[in-house]
């Protein structure tokens, strides 16, 4: 049986970047794992991603630990064009993880969005790093 092909735009220091990835493995698929921060996305992979997501350039922008503020991109003056040149320059801006299935692509924050967008059941029960329960025995989504 052949699995679906499943992408994370990962960061192995972000929490919510480590779940999701469990959340993906925990269907028995294992992801390609793109690095985004040592292997950035080209201009037009971004361009394709967000099309995918149905979101703005700024939607993906991270604030938190990253140069942000330094760079003034709060600021409205910079088009979409210099916003992604900016995250190729910073591939720490693009907000992670960003995961894309045959059912879509999504920023995944929380970790369980991943859960609208995977193409294959839970196949166990799965808690968060911190414990929260994500997943029951079944493999059912968790209400929070």
């Amino acid at each position: 049986m052949s699995h679906p092909l499943i992408t994370i735009y990962h960061n192995p220091k972000c929490g919510t970047s480590r779940n999701t990835l469990a959340l993906i493995q925990n269907t028995g698929v294992e992801p390609v794992v793109v690095d985004y921060v040592k292997n950035p996305p080209s201009k037009a992979e971004l361009k394709d991603l967000i099309s995918q997501m149905g979101c703005s350039v700024r939607d993906v922008l991270r604030e938190k630990g990253t140069p942000f503020a330094e760079l003034d991109l709060a600021n409205t003056k910079w088009t979409d064009e210099e916003l992604l040149d900016f995250i190729g320059q910073h591939p720490i801006l693009l907000n992670r993880p960003i995961v894309k299935t045959e059912l879509g692509a999504k920023l995944c924050r929380p970790s369980e969005a991943v859960l609208d967008i995977l193409p294959l059941p839970q196949k166990a029960a799965f808690s968060k790093e911190d414990g929260e329960q994500v997943v029951d025995a079944n493999g059912n989504r968790v209400s929070p």
